[in-house]
């Protein structure tokens, strides 16, 4: 091992150290000349006008009554958009239907929807592809019924804004209105949101008001029908439930997919339970009425007319057969007294030529 050597003389260099460096720019000479220029005092207006007022809140997100990021808010809002936009829709009670089974039902819906598609577009018919936006979907029955209170008995009106006064609810039996005052709170009555607080405070003594109130019970799925096609409620019944609208169910030859295990036994635990068409509930025998309705909603306008037709025309028969019967017995009536006057001058004019 080499000697160690003592460097006393030998300067060690030191760790390159980081250093501030200060850059100064020379500033012109006309910014010089304007920085002591000075500036013009505010107007009037200015001082004696108030600040605009700070938002605490985005446009985009007013407060609410419910926190929004909450799964049950979205939920409400999912349910208020689906109920507003669909005019069909049908409830099915279900028994804890498995993953898979729901797989397999939704692919035989999806399967028998498009075939109805394909069969308006080859008729030449302009109806838009319902298809993809036909949906099977398990509902959280307390939520759905608060979005159902929400749309049918919260009314915002002008007149309740501009008075400081929430938007009050619309009882189903009195039909009247009852307005809650909350001059003072916190809560601004401007807001008319679903998840807002005037429309919580509405709807809140409208619960198990509603008609469908009685049926949200339980595990609950609704079929959600955006557009009025009896075409496709009827495709949709024969796959989900044929029985019950006594449609005869696919064969095995035509559709053998829809007998495997999986559908059979999910359909099984399925059973339906009532219908809602614009805004009514309907029992399973008047939804069956409108599923029998062919050519859809065409077919029923030309049935309306057909029906209209016929009306008039056994309108018109009525009044003309009226008005033919008065003028034959008026014709006979006149035939019968002009014999009778013939009669008398004719045996005279005989007894005067004997």
């Amino acid at each position: 091992m080499p000697p160690r050597l003592r460097l006393a003389n030998a300067r060690v260099p030191q760790p390159v150290r980081c250093q501030r460096v200060l850059c100064q720019f020379e500033i012109p000479g006309a910014l010089r000349h304007a920085s002591t220029v000075t500036t013009p005092a505010p107007s009037h207006e200015r001082m004696t006008s108030s600040p605009p007022p700070i938002a605490r809140f985005p446009p985009s997100q007013p407060p609410s009554h419910r926190r929004p990021e909450y799964r049950r808010s979205q939920l409400l809002r999912q349910y208020t958009s689906v109920i507003r936009t669909t005019p069909l829709m049908v409830f099915f009670q279900h028994d804890n239907l498995q993953s898979v089974e729901w797989s397999a039902i939704r692919r035989e819906l999806n399967k028998a929807m498009q075939k109805v598609d394909d069969k308006i577009a080859v008729e030449g018919r302009n109806s838009p592809a319902l298809a993809p936006h036909i949906k099977i979907q398990i509902i959280q029955t307390s939520i759905f019924d608060v979005a159902l209170r929400i749309v049918e008995y919260f009314r915002p009106s002008k007149s309740t804004l501009e008075a400081g006064k929430t938007p009050s609810a619309v009882d189903p039996a009195t039909q009247t209105s009852a307005e809650i005052n909350l001059a003072g709170s916190k809560d601004d009555p401007t807001l008319t949101h679903d998840l807002s607080r005037a429309a919580q405070a509405a709807v809140r003594n409208m619960k198990g008001k509603h008609e469908l109130s009685t049926l949200l019970v339980g595990p609950m799925a609704v079929l959600s029908i955006p557009h009025m096609s009896p075409e496709h409620l009827k495709a949709a019944m024969i796959v989900l439930s044929p029985k019950a609208f006594g449609y005869p169910a696919p064969t095995r030859r035509a559709n053998p997919d829809w007998h495997e295990f999986p559908v059979q036994n999910g359909l099984s635990k399925m059973n339906v339970l009532a219908a809602r068409l614009d805004s009514q509930l309907f029992g399973v025998e008047q939804a069956k009425w409108v599923s029998s309705i062919e050519g859809g909603m065409d077919g029923l306008r030309s049935q309306l007319v057909m029906a209209l037709q016929s009306m008039g025309s056994s309108i018109t028969n009525t009044l003309e057969g009226a008005g033919k019967s008065l003028y034959l017995t008026l014709e006979s009536r006149r035939s019968v007294l002009e014999d009778e006057q013939k009669g008398p001058s004719g045996e005279g004019e005989g007894e005067k030529k004997e």
